[in-house]
């Protein structure tokens, strides 16, 4: 199924050439050019990602907003402004109203479409590797036996090594990557993060390589 994204804003040579590449990206996109309209089509197509401007005529952006944020089907939407108004007070505002992010025009359509692509990558769940599956925007994992959520480091080292399935990730990488290069942590904590994975997830998961690292298999 293809990836949903609704484009608001008023002004239609905006519309068009920000449609045009995010189609070219293959998303599905669709367009609002007020906040009513807005609105309306995001009850209509249920959009993973709404990509809105600040003033619009009608409805401006703030107020469509917190329309959306009030409908329960839309609570996994993910709303991102993109605006010329570079104000911190607006900014602070969009937040409070329920946005997610918020993308200051003028913006390279290159790095547009970057942040989209991350950003969908972390409301959509991943496909299924070693018959796990997560759903990083909720920070859930999901196997056959069901889905149950994970301390945060243990959550970042599944991530990490079902990232690159198959791949060996040395316990150097893993300690840079998740602890960071400043913090001292010993080997026994790592394995025992990696006792408590296997044993929510089983013991063929992840693969002890001896001497190396850690590895997560298909």
């Amino acid at each position: 199924m293809e990836q949903r994204i609704l484009i608001v804003d008023d002004e239609s040579d905006i519309r068009e050439f920000i449609s045009y590449n995010l189609r070219r990206e293959g998303y599905d996109v669709y367009t609002a050019c007020d906040g009513e309209q807005a609105v309306a089509m995001a009850m209509e197509v249920h959009p993973h990602l709404i990509l809105m401007d600040m003033m619009m005529p009608k409805m401006d952006g703030r107020q469509a907003c917190e329309a959306v944020r009030k409908l329960p089907e839309l609570k996994d939407t993910m709303i991102v402004f993109l605006s010329a108004v570079q104000e911190e007070q607006c900014q602070i505002e969009s937040y409070e109203a329920g946005a997610d992010d918020y993308i200051t025009k003028p913006v390279s359509m290159r790095v547009l479409c970057s942040r989209v692509a991350a950003i969908m990558k972390r409301i959509t769940p991943s496909e299924p590797i070693g018959g796990v599956v997560l759903d990083e925007s909720r920070r859930i994992v999901q196997t056959s036996q069901g889905e149950f959520s994970l301390p945060r480091k243990e959550f970042d080292i599944l991530q990490l090594l079902h990232s690159e399935p198959n791949r060996v990730f040395t316990r150097e990488e893993i300690f840079r990557t998740i602890w960071g290069c400043e913090v001292v942590v010993g080997d026994r904590t790592l394995d025992v993060h990696i006792r408590r994975l296997r044993r929510k997830l089983g013991d063929d998961v992840i693969v002890t390589c001896k001497g190396v690292g850690f590895k997560m298999v298909l």
